[in-house]
């Protein structure tokens, strides 16, 4: 089917937007000229690809199956230019890395200070998102590489490039507001006191959660945040007893302790993922062998 790249182009700023008019703004075209586009290319597949009302603009299940195709081919040309653009003047296109915030802070600011020294004329983005979305970004092309948690429910193994780090879970608490620092607790007698954890929407609740189930056990947190470093200051003042990776531990977490558990928690992995469906740029590659291999260790 011979379809124009621009009518696609457009359905793609209608549909990420769900506004004839803010499409019409990026597109620097009339509204009138979007909604001719969207008119044909419905014409030409045979398909309604958005309901309109007065109010609002909404995909047909048809215009959601079509953005899930399309999203991934307009973020892959835009990168393709950018790449094309930046190796014009600096060698090397863009680095553009998806990671928790968690993963950001204590484990991959080491490697991106190196390579900045390294390559300072390269720029480097990082998207922020829990483990679970960075593998949305990285189907969807937004971002070269990924730093996420594992096991990740939602990864495609074969994009896994190397373990980077090897780490343990733990509860920890502050003895001042629970008496448990001397003793070998089980997760059903756990399971009684307030936990504090990562939320539904991380690799980090699920591990979990299945850890418990494992053991016959129904997890219901007390208190379920977005950060790792809020949970350590509610742990701090007393509000719960919170489940962190351990690597979050730092000199200034010397008033919590590390509660011991009678079953043994199975460690997890830090691991960097790339889209092998793609070519490697050359400034991914690059930090990719910034990053140590942890299996090697």
């Amino acid at each position: 089917m011979d379809i124009n790249y621009e009518l696609y182009k457009v359905f793609y700023y209608v549909a990420s937007s769900l506004s004839f008019s803010e499409a019409s703004k990026k597109l620097f075209i009339s509204q009138s000229a979007v909604s001719q586009s969207i008119k044909t290319l419905e014409q030409k597949l045979g398909q309604t690809l958005f309901i309109r009302s007065t109010k609002k603009v909404q995909l047909t299940p048809s215009g959601a199956l079509l953005l899930k195709h399309i999203e991934p081919a307009i973020n892959l040309i835009s990168r393709g230019e950018s790449q094309l653009l930046d190796s014009g003047t600096l060698g090397l296109g863009q680095l553009h890395i998806g990671a928790s915030d968690t993963i950001c802070r204590y484990f991959l600011l080491p490697y991106l200070r190196q390579f900045h020294k390294r390559f300072p004329g390269v720029p480097i983005k990082v998207t922020n998102a829990s483990s679970i979305q960075c593998v949305d970004l990285l189907e969807q092309r937004k971002v070269d590489l990924i730093v996420t948690n594992f096991p990740n429910s939602h990864l495609n193994h074969a994009y896994i490039q190397k373990t980077v780090r090897i780490f343990s879970d733990v509860f920890i608490a502050n003895p001042a507001y629970f008496d448990l620092k001397q003793q070998e607790i089980p997760f059903e007698e756990l399971q009684k006191y307030p936990i504090m954890m990562l939320d539904r929407n991380s690799t980090t609740s699920e591990f979990l959660h299945n850890i418990f189930l494992q053991h016959q056990l129904d997890l219901i947190p007390e208190v379920e945040l977005s950060s790792n470093d809020l949970l350590i200051d509610m742990a701090r003042i007393g509000l719960g007893i919170a489940f962190i990776p351990d690597f979050c531990l730092t000199r200034e977490s010397r008033d919590l302790f590390i509660l011991k558990t009678r079953e043994k928690m199975p460690t997890r992995q830090i691991i960097v993922s790339v889209n092998t469906t793609l070519p490697v740029p050359a400034s991914t590659e690059e930090f990719l062998n910034l990053l140590p291999d942890a299996s090697l260790l």
